[in-house]
């Protein structure tokens, strides 16, 4: 980058920077990062222990939502290319259904 273009870029970017303030839009800046630091002072932060007890809760979630994601794409990657095995999880879907339907082990 030669020195005229970092030149150019300062004059723009001064511009800019004057346009703005006399516009206003920085003093409105500046009273919108004072407002937003009041309303954080109100929040009520969690301590570390409730802090680290969220986060393991969130990685055990995570970890058994990623083993059921991949169980089904193993059930259903066998299933979608084996006519046979697809046939096997519906009549045994089917099998489980009856034998709750007549509450015995009749098919």
């Amino acid at each position: 980058m030669s020195n005229t273009s970092i030149i150019v870029w300062a004059v723009v970017i001064g511009a800019v920077f004057g346009y703005l303030w006399w516009q206003g839009q920085l003093a409105r800046f500046v009273t919108y990062v004072q407002e937003t630091r009041v309303e954080l002072e109100k929040c009520s932060w969690p301590t570390w222990e409730e802090l680290k007890g969220s986060t393991a809760l969130i990685f055990v979630s995570i970890a058994l939502l990623g083993v059921f994601t991949v169980v089904v794409d193993l059930v259903l990657s066998k299933t979608m290319f084996s006519p046979l095995a697809l046939i096997a999880v519906i009549g045994g879907g089917y099998a489980v259904w009856r034998m709750f339907q007549f509450g015995g082990n009749k098919y």
